[in-house]
């Protein structure tokens, strides 16, 4: 690809940032390979290619970077979207299933996905590794545990990518967005739609469109500028538990 027309793969796109990401990035003219559990919700395009992808299953990773690759050439931008919490419970309540399904989905499906992507951007000295993080990965709050520990492990693990791709001519970003309306509340009450409503009630959350103007940003920068990181919030919070409800 040209550097005005890059190949964008976008792990978690079949709804919220993922989504919203892909959205735009077609709207630029790039190429797009998206993968997600629920392929019937990918968005399709012209310049679009959507696989089937579990991050946590590493044959699943294989088959659909392969796939991605054989439709699209080399990977120029990876987004690491994928993720997500689930539950409420204090860790002396907690049964641990849902902690192994965060871990997997937040933390190894990174691993997964990056470790077989970055060797190739770093051959041909160009390409993208986009987090997706989040405002809990830097302030902890209770009955949050494992989710702010996974989102700090994200956090970490990019710090750590940018030291060892220095001098790669590869670049790291994470975006990490505070209160954001999608389904996450959703998934993280288990399907409880009224449970799910309370976090976005009398306030101005972010949308989805909202942490996708931040990761094209970072991706549509000249190559010599690197965003090593963002964290974007709606003006009325100012912490993970702190939001204004006026």
């Amino acid at each position: 690809m040209t550097d005005s027309r890059k190949h964008i793969l976008v792990t978690g796109a079949s709804s919220g940032i993922g989504a919203a990401i892909a959205e735009q990035q077609a709207a630029r003219g790039h190429v797009l390979s998206l993968g997600a559990r629920r392929t019937d919700r990918l968005p399709s395009g012209e310049r679009t290619f959507c696989h089937a992808l579990d991050v946590t299953d590493e044959a699943s990773v294989e088959a659909f970077l392969a796939a991605a690759v054989a439709a699209n050439g080399p990977i120029d931008v990876l987004v690491n979207n994928a993720g997500l919490a689930r539950g409420t419970e204090t860790m002396a309540d907690a049964d641990g299933v849902a902690w192994r399904e965060m871990i997997e989905t937040n933390v190894m499906g990174v691993l997964h996905m990056t470790r077989r992507v970055v060797p190739s951007m770093i051959e041909r000295r160009a390409g993208h590794v986009v987090m997706i993080g989040s405002i809990a990965g830097r302030l902890p709050y209770e009955n949050g545990s494992v989710y702010c520990a996974t989102k700090a492990s994200v956090r970490v693990i990019a710090q750590s990518l940018r030291q060892e791709l220095f001098g790669t001519n590869v670049r790291v970003t994470t975006v990490d967005p505070g209160l954001v309306e999608t389904e996450f509340s959703l998934v993280r009450f288990r399907g409880d739609a009224e449970k799910a409503k309370v976090p976005y009630e009398n306030t101005r959350p972010l949308h989805a469109a909202d942490v996708a103007d931040c990761v094209d940003f970072a991706i549509s920068r000249p190559p010599h500028v690197n965003i090593d990181d963002l964290l974007v919030t709606t003006t009325d919070q100012v912490s993970p538990t702190r939001v204004y409800r006026g």
